[in-house]
């Protein structure tokens, strides 16, 4: 293959280069992407009614793999699409109620989070971490609640409490899960999309490190702090 044909395979600190965001715009001219992301955005409208339960109210769901593997091959621009039709042929496939449009936003969101940590990033277990950490409490403990509020007030005519108990112990317990079971996906999968040109990460392997462990349960302890402080700050007012 000459140097003409080489794929770029640059890789970003952070999403903040014109570059980094000029090659995500280009993921949707090429036609192998488009047709994989086709295949995924199947796949991932085909797991959304599927879960595990694991405890009252507990389940472990699998779109988020789908969403963040997508995202780690598409970049972000191809990740608003993807997101957008999964929602909304999802919703159509296998509904659970009214339909409220603003919930795309919140599949559009987890997309570009994990988008922005994942793609063309030199991968770490760190890193996949972050990732999930950063959807866990963007998506899940803010933007997924303010939808809801709207939702109960608009469909439902009812109030909707922004923080409940059961809702953040859930994603407390899910975000460790789901971080190991992202970084052993990743860790399988990334010699064999690398060498397909698929994904451009500069890491073949990956593994829990003490460090790895440590920031793992610091990051856990964070978000219960937060929680325990909400509950505190919100009994003073």
């Amino acid at each position: 293959m000459n140097q003409k044909n080489e794929p770029d395979r640059s890789l970003f600190d952070t999403p903040f280069s014109a570059k980094y965001w000029k090659l995500a715009a280009l993921e949707m001219k090429s036609t192998r992407v488009l047709v994989l992301a086709g295949i995924l955005t199947a796949l991932r409208i085909a797991v959304k009614s599927l879960s595990i339960p694991i405890g009252p109210s507990l389940n472990i769901t699998f779109g988020f793999i789908i969403n963040a593997l997508g995202s780690l091959i598409y970049g972000p621009i191809v990740a608003i699409f993807t997101s957008a039709i999964s929602d909304t042929l999802g919703a159509m496939l296998f509904p659970t109620g009214t339909y409220f449009f603003p919930f795309i936003f919140e599949e559009i969101a987890g997309g570009v989070i994990f988008a922005l940590f994942y793609y063309r990033a030199k991968i770490t277990t760190l890193r996949v971490m972050l990732g999930r950490f950063a959807v866990t409490v963007l998506v899940n403990l803010m933007i997924s609640p303010v939808i809801m509020i709207y939702y109960y007030k608009m469909i439902l005519g009812k109030s909707y409490t922004f923080f409940t108990m059961p809702r953040m112990i859930k994603n407390l317990v899910m975000f460790p899960i789901q971080s190991l079971i992202l970084v052993l996906l990743f860790g399988a999968l990334l010699p064999h999309t690398n060498r397909m040109n698929l994904t451009y990460t500069g890491t073949t392997s990956l593994k829990f490190t003490k460090k790895d462990v440590l920031v793992l349960i610091l990051l856990t302890v964070v978000s219960a702090l937060a929680i325990v402080f909400y509950y505190w700050y919100k009994g003073l007012s």
